[in-house]
C-alpha cells in the first residue's frame, strides 16, 4: 500500500512538472512570461518585450491592478449595444480597437502597414486658425484648438454599424536633396498630407490638416515623476543667455484640476498627465466615453453617429478601469541605454554640437532616480520646415516638444523595422531627422553637417542606441 502510494506521488510530480514545463514553453512562446515576471524599473535591455513587464515590489493588489490595465489596453473593444458589457462603447467613430494597434507593445507606432498603406497608428488632426473673436478665445481657454466644423479635431477612418467612417487619409512625399560642406549628398521627404472619400462633405476652407504617428510609451510614468521646478528651470523664453534656445512651457488646461497645469505629453505637450493622456486617446482614437471626456465626438453634421446605440453603461471607460490602464502604462519597465564607454563618447559629440540643450539627458525624479530621457518637456521653435501651422495652447504651428529618444531602438525589435521618426514618420533615420531641424534648432543641424563623416557616423550611431 506504501509503495502503491509513493508511486502515485511520484506520478503526481512527474505530471505537476511536465504541466508547469508546458505552461512555461506556452509563456515564454507567447511573451506572457515576460510580463507576468517583475523587472526593475530601468533596464538597458533590448527586446520585443521589454516594455510589457511591470516594475518590481508590486504588491498583489498592484500587480492585479496592472493586470486589469493591460487587458483593457490589449484586448479589442466591440460596439454596442453587445453582452460583452466591459468592453462595449466603441465608437460610434473611430480609428482603432485596442491601444495596442497604435502602440504596438507599448512602443512607438509604424508609418505604413505590410501592405503599404498607412496605419492607424498615424492619425489626421484637423484645425482652424483663431480669428481672436471673443467666443473662440473664451473656447480656447478650455480647449487646445478650434475644431473643424464638419469633422472635429480629428479624422476617424472607420465607423459602427450605419455610422460611415469620415475619410481615408493619405501622405505624399516629394525627395528633396540636401548637400552636406564635404560633398555627400542625402535625400529627405517632404509630406503632403491628402485626404479622400470625406463622407460628410467639405472641409471648411480654413482647415488645417496635420497627421502625427503614436509615439512611444517608453517612461512615461518617469516623465511624470520630474519635479515640475526642474522642467522650469531650463525654460529660456526670450533666451536671456543668448544661446539660440528658448524654450518655453505649454501651460494647458486639466479638466482634472479644472485649471492650466504644466503640459508633459503629446506632440505640442497639451496633456498635463497620462491619466488625461489616456482619456484623451480613448475618445478621440476609439470613441470611449470617460468620466474626463464623457460626450462622444459626433459634430451637428454627423447626425448617424449621434444617434448610434449607445452602451449600456452611460461611461465606457469607467474610473477603475481607465485608471488601471493609467496604472499599467505608469508601472512598466523603462528603457534606457547602457551607459558604457561608446555611450559616453557619443554623449560628449552629443553635446558638443548642442544636441542636449533641448533633448536633456539627465533628470532626477520625485522618487530619487536618475533618468536619462534626451527631452527637457518643453516647446521649442523648430522652424518653417516642420511647422504644421496648428496652434494647440500657447504652442504655435512651428513649436514642438522635444521628443524624448529613450526607448526609440527598440522599436526594431518590436516591429522587425526601423522607426520613422518625428511627428508625421517623414524621417526614416536620425541623419533626415536632423536635416529638417530648423529654427532654434538651425545651429546644431549646421554643426552637424560641418562634421568629419566619421563623426557624423558616430553620433548617428549613438543616437540608434538610445
Amino acid at each position: 500500500m506504501l509503495q502503491i502510494q509513493k508511486k502515485q506521488k511520484s506520478n503526481f510530480k512527474s505530471s505537476y512538472k511536465t504541466l508547469i514545463n508546458k505552461s512555461l514553453v506556452v509563456f515564454f512562446a507567447t511573451g506572457l512570461f515576460a510580463v507576468l515576471a517583475n523587472g526593475s524599473e530601468i533596464t538597458d535591455k533590448r527586446d520585443k518585450t521589454t516594455l510589457l513587464k511591470p516594475v518590481k515590489n508590486l504588491s498583489d493588489e498592484e500587480y492585479d491592478k496592472f493586470i486589469l490595465g493591460r487587458s483593457f489596453f490589449k484586448i479589442p473593444w466591440v460596439e454596442a449595444p453587445s453582452a460583452t458589457t466591459a468592453r462595449d462603447g466603441l465608437g460610434p467613430l473611430f480609428n482603432a480597437n485596442t491601444c495596442n494597434s497604435c502602440h504596438p507593445n507599448n512602443g512607438r507606432g509604424n508609418l505604413f502597414n505590410e501592405d503599404g498603406k498607412l496605419s492607424r497608428a498615424v492619425i489626421a488632426k484637423l484645425s482652424l486658425p483663431s480669428k481672436g473673436l471673443k467666443e473662440q478665445l473664451e473656447f480656447l481657454e478650455k480647449n487646445a484648438l478650434l475644431p473643424e466644423p464638419t469633422y472635429g479635431g480629428q479624422i476617424a477612418i472607420n465607423g459602427i454599424h450605419d455610422v460611415k467612417y469620415e475619410a481615408k487619409p493619405e501622405i505624399k512625399f516629394e525627395e528633396i536633396k540636401v548637400k552636406f560642406p564635404d560633398g555627400e549628398v542625402d535625400t529627405i521627404l517632404k509630406p503632403t498630407y491628402v485626404l479622400n472619400d470625406l463622407q460628410y462633405g467639405e472641409l471648411h476652407k480654413d482647415a488645417i490638416i496635420t497627421f502625427r504617428i503614436a509615439p512611444s510609451l517608453n517612461g512615461l510614468g518617469l516623465l511624470e515623476d520630474i519635479p515640475e521646478e526642474q522642467i522650469l528651470a531650463n525654460a529660456d523664453e526670450f533666451d536671456k543667455n543668448r544661446d539660440g534656445i528658448s524654450g518655453r512651457a505649454n501651460f494647458a488646461y486639466s479638466p482634472l484640476s479644472k485649471k492650466k497645469e504644466l503640459g508633459r505629453y503629446s506632440w505640442k505637450a497639451n496633456n498635463t498627465s497620462i491619466i488625461h493622456q489616456t482619456a484623451d486617446a480613448a475618445i478621440n482614437d476609439m470613441g470611449l466615453t470617460t468620466t474626463i471626456f464623457s460626450e462622444d465626438r459626433c459634430t451637428e453634421k454627423q447626425l448617424a453617429c449621434k444617434e448610434a446605440p449607445k452602451a449600456r453603461d452611460k461611461i465606457d471607460l469607467p474610473d477603475f478601469r481607465l485608471q488601471a490602464i493609467e496604472f499599467y502604462i505608469k508601472k512598466r519597465e523603462t528603457f534606457s541605454a547602457k551607459k558604457d564607454k561608446e555611450y559616453k563618447e557619443g554623449l560628449a559629440l552629443f553635446k558638443e554640437i548642442s544636441c542636449a540643450k533641448c533633448h536633456i539627458d539627465s533628470f532626477s525624479t520625485k522618487s530619487g532616480i536618475e533618468i536619462s530621457p534626451f527631452t527637457d518637456l518643453l516647446l521649442h521653435d523648430m522652424g518653417e520646415g516642420l511647422s504644421d501651422g496648428r496652434s494647440e495652447f500657447i504652442a504655435n504651428g512651428q513649436e514642438w516638444r522635444t521628443a524624448p529618444l529613450w526607448g526609440l531602438s527598440l522599436h526594431e525589435k518590436i516591429n522587425s523595422k526601423k522607426p520613422r521618426l518625428l511627428h508625421d514618420g517623414r524621417a526614416r533615420d536620425f541623419q533626415e531627422t536632423i536635416l529638417w531641424h530648423g529654427g532654434e534648432a538651425e545651429a546644431s543641424k549646421e554643426a552637424f553637417m560641418n562634421l568629419p563623416k566619421e563623426k557624423r557616423e558616430q553620433l548617428l550611431k549613438f543616437l540608434e542606441r538610445l
